[in-house]
């Protein structure tokens, strides 16, 4: 077996041990439900939106550095 099948082969088995613990936890808390958005912070939705866009920033700043070098 090569190393390129062994490396597939564990990610796989990652992958389903994600899935069941996802499950488990789901399981876990049956009568949890997702927040309504009426429920939410008004501001929430502006916070992610400026997050995101850092985050953005941040990725181009490395890229321009990276290149830069």
């Amino acid at each position: 077996m090569g190393m390129k099948d062994q490396f597939q082969e564990k990610s796989e088995q990652w992958q389903n041990q994600a899935r069941q613990k996802a499950d488990q936890a789901r399981d876990q808390m049956p009568g949890r439900s997702r927040r309504r958005d009426e429920d939410m912070d008004p501001s929430q939705p502006q916070r992610d939106r400026e997050r995101e866009r850092e985050r953005e920033r941040e990725q181009e700043d490395r890229f321009d550095q990276d290149f830069d070098a």
